[in-house]
């Protein structure tokens, strides 16, 4: 029987995960992430995960996401932007050398957007954009099946795509810390708000109140959602100037907020997209989760052990 390994290497969080030939997990091994022992510690969180994993055999590859801008023919990392030490380092070969199994590395919004591509909710559409938001804003594009890539080392950064001339990124308004630091300023101006009570004297994660709090008609946290709609519409408005996707899929953590992100998104997106592109593409959530990466690193080995 076929058996593949996948790695997601984030800013918070590392999995490892084995799975067949269809890319079906049938194994995992998570690890949270220490910013402050670096590419170093995550090195050895992924030695410890091989060595629980190949308990199940030696795989026939190995497939990875990587959070930031690489190589994707060699593996070779140019950059983290969340942790330290992983500039220039070779992480293809490295894998290699600790499993003994061909290692093929992509970019994580690159792997998302295949994994619902070819076995998520955008299945049977092409082309697919895939949009994260998490710590950051990334993006992947994947067209007739396989990854978009552009010139090394990057493609599709839709977070640091610019809303305006003076350097307004979509990440440094759509990203999980943005909004977390706009919901923050709503607690200290107004801490009678049904949005400030129920962030309590938590720090941290705070979007996670925001669709609760807009249910229960809070101003602030509808305000607050319908400038992330419209800043993001806007920003994938430029997607679809360019690469006409047929559906866009909304990934990461802020998609948690939930169906009135996704409704607002659409409608600024029909907003801005000019009219021979109308109807606008359509916006759905991924389908996978938090298994989005994973499942897209298992399709990539197969796929690339295959050629």
């Amino acid at each position: 029987m076929s058996h593949y390994l996948g790695i997601e290497i984030g800013g918070t969080k590392l999995q490892l995960v084995s799975g067949d030939a269809d890319a079906k997990i049938v194994g995992r091994r998570r690890f949270g992430v220490e910013r402050s022992k670096g590419a170093a510690g995550i090195q050895e969180q992924i030695e410890q995960g091989l060595r629980d994993l190949f308990s199940k055999g030696r795989p026939q590859a190995i497939g990875a996401g990587f959070g930031g801008p690489l190589d994707w023919r060699t593996g070779k990392i140019y950059r983290s932007h969340h942790i330290e030490g992983w500039s220039e380092f070779e992480l293809g070969n490295w894998l290699q050398k600790q499993s003994g199994a061909p290692a093929f590395i992509d970019n994580d919004g690159n792997v998302a957007a295949l994994a619902e591509a070819t076995h998520g909710v955008a299945k049977g559409f092409n082309p697919v954009f895939y949009v994260t938001l998490g710590s950051g804003v990334g993006g992947g594009l994947v067209v007739d099946g396989k990854i978009y890539h552009g010139a090394t080392p990057g493609e599709a950064e839709i977070g640091h795509v610019r809303l305006d001339r003076s350097g307004t990124t979509v990440e440094s308004r759509c990203s999980g810390w943005a909004v977390d630091a706009r919901i923050r300023s709503v607690k200290t101006a107004k801490p009678g708000s049904i949005l400030a009570g129920l962030l309590g004297e938590s720090v941290g994660g705070e979007a996670k109140y925001l669709a609760t709090a807009c249910e229960q008609g809070d101003v602030s946290a509808k305000k607050i959602l319908n400038e992330i709609g419209d800043d993001l519409g806007f920003g994938l408005s430029h997607v679809v100037h360019l690469f006409h996707p047929q559906i866009i899929v909304l990934g990461g953590g802020l998609s948690a907020v939930g169906e009135p992100l996704k409704v607002a998104v659409q409608e600024v997106l029909e907003r801005f997209v000019m009219e021979a592109f109308k109807p606008a593409p359509l916006v759905m959530f991924a389908q996978l989760g938090e298994d989005v990466v994973p499942v897209g690193a298992l399709e990539l080995a197969r796929r690339e052990k295959g050629n």
